[in-house]
């Protein structure tokens, strides 16, 4: 295991005052819990790369792969990114993304200290913990940009947690760094008006091939499978299938089944509607819902999201 360091924090009735706007006659409790070595990102270990020697690079930021664990009777709600046990699930959907989006792009994606999937159970723990997960994530991509990146053109792409990480890249990205941004890929997760207001960077996309946007969805069965944390609040979307932003039908052949899928956009929610899907939905752990179809995100359009990065990778050269 890496190195930990016990740190305290304020719970219960402060956190329902800070949070929720309540007044509470508790008084505060002070918990212990231990916060993971902080990544070095000259380290080669805390990144998962592969040069393919081409002109424009991919950087992926994963999801959240990581559940509450202890240390020494302390809990840890984050992901030790010097521990074997713990890298291997980032490893997995590390590898996996490769395999599935990069084609010839050249693969960066940094380890980090992603909040575990118990911290998505509240708002108020959600905005406690992830501000670590997302300093980590903006050190890790100023380190790429410095020493990695070499001044090619990038694709910036993050999945569920990884997409909050692609927003908060784009609101701190000067424009000398934005000029570079082939897309940014928000899959699973939600642009909001707020974050819209903070940056200029996050450009819906509107096609398949226009450059320097943000593609965002997310997909369901029917509009009342939706993950109010995941897509609640979300202020823009395209269909990966056929790149419109209109309510126009697309046919999925499903790559995980039998099945052939239509896939829709609805203009007043922007969720993305699948009908046909026969397989047994996986329902995500403590914050799913069956027919929310988050896990599938990357998996269904893989093939659509793969050919679309080249296609705007080789606009973005040709330009």
């Amino acid at each position: 295991m890496g190195k930990y360091f016990v740190t305290h924090i304020v719970a219960a009735g402060f956190l329902c005052f800070l949070c929720l706007g309540c007044r509470s006659s508790r008084a505060p409790e002070v918990l212990s819990e231990v916060l993971p070595a902080v990544p070095d990102y000259s380290d080669t270990t805390q990144w998962y790369t592969v040069d393919r020697q081409a002109a424009v690079d991919l950087f992926y930021v994963v999801s959240t792969e990581t559940g509450d664990y202890t240390v020494d009777g302390h809990p840890c709600h984050y992901a030790d990114t010097y521990s074997d046990s713990l890298r291997t699930f980032l490893l997995g959907e590390m590898k996996g993304v490769d395999d599935l989006l990069s084609g010839g792009l050249n693969y960066f994606s940094p380890y980090y200290r992603q909040c575990t999937l118990q911290t998505f159970t509240s708002d108020s723990l959600t905005a406690l913990r992830i501000p670590l997960a997302m300093d980590d994530v903006r050190r890790a991509f100023a380190y790429y940009l410095s020493r990695l990146n070499n001044g090619r053109p990038f694709i910036l792409a993050g999945f569920s947690q990884g997409g909050t990480a692609v927003v908060e890249l784009l609101k701190m990205m000067d424009s000398a760094t934005r000029s570079r941004l082939v897309a940014a890929y928000v899959i699973g997760w939600h642009v909001t008006d707020s974050d819209l207001a903070h940056t200029p960077n996050i450009i819906p996309a509107r096609d398949s091939a226009d450059l320097g946007v943000t593609v965002c969805y997310n997909s369901v069965r029917d509009n009342s499978c939706a993950i109010p944390l995941i897509s609640q609040g979300n202020r823009m979307a395209v269909n990966p299938v056929n790149w419109r932003t209109d309510a126009t039908p697309a046919i999925l052949p499903s790559p995980l089944s039998p099945d052939t899928l239509t896939v829709t956009l609805d203009t007043a929610t922007l969720l993305l509607q699948v009908q046909g899907y026969s397989r047994a939905d996986y329902v995500l752990p403590l914050i799913g819902r069956e027919g929310n179809y988050h896990s599938l995100e990357i998996s269904l359009y893989s093939a659509h999201l793969r050919r679309n990065m080249a296609l705007r990778a080789a606009r973005f050269l040709a330009r």
